[in-house]
């Protein structure tokens, strides 16, 4: 056990360092920053890795076998409305208690109590849960569903307050965090199991997907009903620390904060898991043993890499963005936005989730490797766009709607386990360290540069979300040419059947 955690947390080292070493190296070349920020920044790489290798060993032990299990369970019931009943409320409490979502709600002061915006948010995700999971077990092919409510958040965006939009397409990322994405990915899986046809595992994956697309609709309306125009954004004070007992206490001083959002987020996944077994008995006392030490691993995780993020990342973005934004070096920006995206992805620990899944689920087909530099171009790509747009002072919808009427087109060429994966990493991507280093890098830069931080700031996770959908498709479109002359050579009817042969070979396809 120790030896896995030790993997983890280098594997998580290897994955913070370039960034870590791209700040340091800005912050010498570009703009000097403080000693005692600089030192928090490095306590917060530090906790950050250490967090991200308790998390993973966490959602390896807990999440995935839960997620699986209770999809497999719930499936199995003949009675329709119990199983659209318990799918939204999963998705619901889970979603209240994703830390990502309550980051976000707290740096939009438009929305007042920020429980209204988080409980939109979560009755959103709990009504594609549902459809989500419909989808799979009536075999409604996903690219059809992702045209139709795209669609339908286009043309709903059209009567929402300008002002607002960025805040909602935001959300429907946000709410795919460290808590949900393993979870959901996993139930995905128990729910094709019990389908077991051809096309049951080119399904497993879509559920994330969904589940982003809910919130975004659901705080458009939120934004009509409240109608927040000129609303207002506080950026967060840049803390003064000069010594180290200046960053511990700082530290120290938020750890019971961060602790109180990793419990919750936790004790509805707990309460939900003890209803689960009490009724179903599908665990035996062993597997309950490893389970109850994954939600510890998960839990000294995530409060663990949430308190370096929040703590060492935030002033540090703010400081960088706004900086380098007001002074000549403002153009930097653009290529060192893509230098950030690129390794950004690696840290966010839901990305290892997802790129572990599709490899196991592919049977080793689309390596882990493989999705990690594809989702790294995505990221790369989003934070030029983002930049460039902050800078210009571009709207957000002249990216966003060409942006997905690209990806959305894509759908009917690809392979459909490639449509899968493309939106569900759309919502992955934009996890802890986009919500608490990249949205306030936008907001410094905005800030430095004079713009408007509700309209130009908010939109990066948005712009996140988009850059995977069309990179995984492009790699799905050059695979499907892959498998067009391995066909031709092998005599077999469709590209589709080569992919069957090479993805899942044990079921004789």
């Amino acid at each position: 056990m120790n030896r896995i955690l030790y993997e983890k947390i280098m594997e998580a080292f290897s994955s913070v360092l370039p960034i870590t070493v791209i700040v340091l190296l800005a912050s010498v070349v570009f703009v000097p920053i403080p000693a005692g920020n600089m030192l928090m920044f490095l306590a917060g790489a530090a906790l950050l890795v250490v967090g991200m290798g308790f998390f993973t060993m966490g959602a390896d032990m807990a999440m995935m076998p839960m997620g699986e299990g209770i999809g497999i369970q719930l499936t199995k019931t003949p009675n329709l409305l119990l199983i659209v009943v318990v799918s939204f409320l999963m998705g619901l409490v889970i979603t209240i208690a994703e830390p990502d979502l309550q980051v976000l709600a707290q740096q939009v002061p438009s929305i007042r109590p920020s429980i209204a915006l988080i409980v939109t948010v979560g009755t959103g995700v709990g009504i594609f849960l549902v459809i989500a999971v419909l989808r799979i077990l009536f075999k409604i092919r996903l690219s059809v569903l992702l045209v139709i409510f795209y669609t339908a958040t286009f043309a709903l965006a059209y009567f929402t307050p300008v002002n607002f939009i960025p805040v909602a397409f935001d959300s429907g990322g946000v709410t795919t965090g460290p808590i949900t994405v393993p979870f959901i990915l996993a139930m995905g899986v128990g729910v094709v199991s019990i389908r077991g046809d051809r096309g049951s595992q080119d399904d497993s994956f879509g559920l994330v997907s969904l589940c982003s697309v809910g919130p975004i609709m659901a705080v458009m309306l939120l934004g009509i009903i409240f109608n927040p125009s000129g609303a207002s954004v506080e950026t967060h004070a840049i803390p003064d620390v000069a010594t180290s007992r200046d960053v511990v206490n700082s530290f120290l001083r938020h750890l019971p904060r961060y602790a109180k959002d990793v419990i919750t987020a936790l004790a509805a996944l707990v309460f939900f898991f003890a209803v689960f077994q009490i009724v179903s008995r599908r665990y035996k006392k062993h597997q309950l043993k490893r389970i109850s030490m994954g939600f510890l691993y998960t839990l000294i995780g995530l409060l663990v890499f949430l308190t370096g993020v929040n703590v060492g990342f935030i002033p540090v973005g703010l400081l960088l963005g706004s900086e380098m934004a007001a002074s000549s070096l403002r153009w930097i920006l653009i290529p060192l936005g893509m230098l950030v995206g690129y390794f950004i992805v690696m840290a966010e620990p839901a990305v290892h989730v997802l790129n572990k899944q599709v490899e196991d689920i592919s049977s080793g087909a689309i390596p882990q490797k493989t999705m990690a530099r594809s989702l790294a171009i995505g990221m790369a790509s989003a934070l030029a766009l983002t930049m460039t747009r902050i800078l210009l002072g571009i709207p957000l919808m002249f990216i966003l709607i060409p942006g997905y009427l690209i990806a959305l087109t894509l759908t009917f060429f690809v392979p459909r386990i490639f449509v899968g994966i493309a939106f569900d990493s759309g919502g992955v991507c934009s996890g802890p360290l986009t919500t608490t280093f990249l949205l306030p890098l936008a907001m410094g830069v905005c800030e430095g540069s004079g713009g408007d931080i509700m309209t130009e700031a908010f939109g990066v996770v948005a712009l996140v979300a988009l850059a995977p959908l069309i990179v995984i498709q492009a790699m799905g479109l050059m695979y499907n040419i892959r498998l067009k002359k391995i066909a031709a050579g092998a005599g077999v009817v469709s590209a589709e059947e080569a992919g069957r042969i090479i993805v899942y070979p044990e079921v004789g396809y």
